[in-house]
């Protein structure tokens, strides 16, 4: 095996990620968007780009970035919740012929299982499922997810991640003290931060790919139990959630990856 990997994006997940596979040996070239982190990429032994994705193309020298590795793990989020009119489908189309020119012969794209949309019947979600995004950001990691898998160049694998936490992130604190909420008996769909990266070292070590895996941690207690009972272990202000209406939600299995990556989750809810 080839032991140079890129990552594009070495923010909250890219980062760690990075750190664990130079400890298993591979050289690992890194993207971020911003100057004052080239030296922290550096100090961990990371070849660090400043790659930036816009509307017009691709600034930074991406070629070098993806020259002489295998693997390229795709970790950009699509940034739609602070720039709404953000069209990442176009950007990843500006990124594809980069790597059909480039060395990378496999790929990982970090997509979300907000590919699947809520219903009242709360389903159980395999990768069998249907996706239905309702969000903006949901329909273009589909459409990214499609593009990416449809292209002969390189070989692709999907993995869609629950709501992410870990570190000083959780998603309770965001909800903390607040009232109205709704779902209150919907399932909690959550992954932590050492799980994500775990995956993927599973991905790559057992050389997975054309594949599509959901990737969500159980069990999946109630939204409103889950995170009344982590803002008290947290002493922060619990929320309130809208009891009066029908819930609508989802529960993520992830079976799949377990039995076909022989994985086993490291952090319960």
């Amino acid at each position: 095996m080839n032991k140079q990997i890129s990552i594009i994006g070495c923010g909250w997940l890219g980062l760690p990620l990075a750190k664990e596979l130079i400890k298993d040996s591979f050289k690992v070239k890194g993207s971020t968007t911003t100057t004052n982190k080239l030296s922290l990429l550096k100090a961990v032994n990371i070849e660090p780009y400043i790659i930036e994705f816009t509307k017009d193309g691709i600034n930074g020298d991406i070629k070098n970035c993806l020259s002489g590795s295998d693997i390229l793990i795709l970790n950009v989020p699509p940034g739609l919740r602070k720039q709404p009119e953000t069209n990442f489908v176009n950007q990843i189309e500006y990124l594809i012929p980069y790597i059909e020119n480039s060395s990378i012969q496999k790929l990982i794209f970090i997509s979300s299982t907000s590919v699947y949309s809520d219903e009242e019947s709360i389903p159980i979600i395999t990768e069998k499922s249907i996706p239905k995004p309702e969000t903006e950001s949901g329909k273009q990691l589909l459409i990214i997810e499609n593009l990416l898998q449809n292209n002969t160049h390189f070989q692709t694998t999907i993995i869609r991640f629950s709501g992410l936490y870990g570190g000083d992130r959780h998603p309770a604190k965001s909800l903390s003290g607040k009232i109205n909420l709704k779902n209150p008996e919907a399932p909690v769909n959550l992954i932590h931060l050492n799980d994500c990266i775990g995956i993927i070292k599973s991905v790559i070590k057992n050389n997975v790919w054309n594949n599509k895996f959901n990737a969500s941690t159980t069990p999946h207690p109630s939204r409103k139990n889950y995170y009344t009972s982590v803002c008290n272990s947290l002493n922060l202000p619990v929320p309130k959630f809208d009891e009066s209406m029908i819930n609508k939600g989802k529960i993520i299995n992830s079976d799949k990856l377990v039995q076909l990556l022989n994985y086993s989750f490291k952090i319960k809810l």
